[in-house]
């Protein structure tokens, strides 16, 4: 019995041999790519670049393995089309990718199959006796390469809806792990529409936005929201940010997850110093870990400080006095960081910001919140009666890059710092921040702001600059 064991056991380390040294590049449209796969991992199928070194991953394989598609040369010209959404390419795309699928299975079934019955009928001779006869362990070996080849088969090709996608890259510059939790409609079927989305995606990705430089002179501070896990952007928010404060308005992530939470490290280290208030697709366990990490971190209780607890609502940033209110509608932990059934705010919920707002007024230079619609009563009054010096909203949320200004007030908005997130490339939202040129002597005088939108696929900036006149009578 314990040879007939033995046998098993030996078939099955070798077909997981065979699944993790085992590879063959195929051709398709957009360039030559690796099939591999690689055991030990929960089962999933992996699209990745390490031209740019990023991936998506699908939980769409039931084998304890992962399936990766790699791609090793690239044809730009067919990128570019793919990444532009021409349907017949990715049409195309997807259905090479069935059948290299396909024989890339077909063959590592037929080389773990011949691996597994090899090593098995080796190990049966050399157990071979009176307590273990060959006509016992040989058809073992034979009984154990046929059922590892039917696990093949049977699991590891995609199956089910590919949904979900999880974003990840290998290489120094971005933190290993991240996953973007999208909220996507699921399809059937081995190769879904939701993958053509992110085929087209991933196109898009081998261009990266190219940075803007900062002119020399006054303080500024660079205003970013809504990154939603593409660390792609980070590079391009690095160069605009250097050697001033970055005031990040909320949605770093997608879901505030400790998943996610892994790239916090870096983003802290961005801008001196990085500030940071949540939006409704972060936790306070995100906030938290960027406490941690030596951000800046603003609630409407105050800073919340890295051994916990809060210190003081009003902190001093570049120059300035800032004030931050975390989004009412973050994640939650205890709920497995879903979204809000409800997301706009209330009435109720408005009035609370105004009446948080009203006493900081005088005292405060800067006040951070992710949702325009959150602070609206609060501008209304501030539009109504002018405060007695300037103040400056800064907001993310809408994606959509926006600027207003009446008597000491400004409302700036940068848009989405991530392009809308890894997952909404095809949407083709231009990449989005803004900079506030400020004077701090003898007190806060807002004076310049610029807005600026890189094409998501060319990488072509358009800036925008604005004089600010907010004194009375300018």
């Amino acid at each position: 019995m314990i040879a007939v064991l033995g046998v098993l056991l030996t078939t099955a380390v070798a077909t997981t041999g065979a699944l993790a040294l085992f590879s063959v590049d195929r051709d398709l449209p957009v360039g030559t790519v690796r099939l591999s796969a690689d055991p030990g991992h929960e089962g999933a199928l992996d699209l990745y670049v390490p031209l740019v070194d990023w991936g998506v991953r699908f939980r769409a394989v039931r084998l304890p393995a992962r399936l990766s598609i790699d791609l090793r040369s690239l044809d730009r010209t067919v990128v570019r089309r793919v990444a532009q959404g021409s349907v017949p390419e990715v049409d195309d795309l997807r259905a090479e990718a069935e059948d290299a699928i396909g024989s890339y299975i077909r063959l590592l079934v037929l080389v773990a199959g011949g691996s597994s019955l090899t090593l098995g009928v080796l190990v049966a001779l050399a157990l071979r006796g009176r307590a273990a006869p060959l006509r016992l362990t040989v058809p073992t070996a034979v009984l154990g390469s046929l059922l590892c080849g039917a696990a093949i088969v049977a699991l590891l090709p995609p199956r089910g809806p590919i949904d979900k996608p999880e974003y990840y890259a290998n290489g120094p510059e971005i933190p290993p792990a991240l996953r973007a939790i999208n909220q996507a409609n699921t399809s059937a079927g081995a190769i879904s529409e939701e993958l053509n989305d992110q085929l087209v995606g991933l196109a898009r990705l081998v261009v990266v936005p190219a940075g803007r430089s900062r002119a020399a002179g006054l303080p500024r501070l660079t205003l970013a929201s809504d990154l939603h896990n593409n660390l792609l952007a980070l590079p391009t928010l690095e160069r605009a940010a250097k050697g001033g404060p970055l005031l990040f308005a909320g949605d770093l992530t997608s879901s505030g997850s400790e998943f996610e939470a892994r790239l916090t490290a870096r983003v802290a280290g961005i801008g001196d110093p990085f500030v940071f208030v949540s939006g409704n697709h972060d936790s306070e366990e995100l906030e938290r870990g960027l406490a941690r990490a030596g951000a800046v971190v603003l609630t409407e209780r105050g800073q919340m400080l890295p051994a916990g607890g809060f210190g003081e609502v009003v902190v001093e940033v570049g120059g300035l006095s800032v004030a931050g209110y975390s989004d009412p509608f973050e994640r939650l932990r205890s709920d497995g960081y879903r979204a809000r059934e409800v997301q706009d705010p209330s009435d109720a919920q408005r009035d609370r910001f105004a009446d948080w707002l009203e006493p900081l007024l005088g005292r405060v230079d800067v006040v951070m919140v992710h949702s325009p619609s959150l602070a609206e009563a609060a501008v209304a009054r501030l539009r109504e009666e002018p405060p007695a010096r300037p103040v400056a909203v800064l907001t993310g949320h809408t994606h959509v890059p926006a600027l207003r200004t009446s008597e000491n007030l400004v409302e700036l908005n940068g848009g989405t710092v991530g392009g809308g997130g890894t997952g909404n490339l095809e949407k083709n939202q231009p990449f989005g921040l803004a900079v506030l040129t400020y004077a701090d002597s003898p007190r806060f005088e807002p004076l310049l702001a610029d807005t600026v939108e890189i094409d998501a696929v060319s990488g072509a900036a358009r800036a925008g600059r604005t004089r600010l006149e907010v004194a009375p009578g300018g």
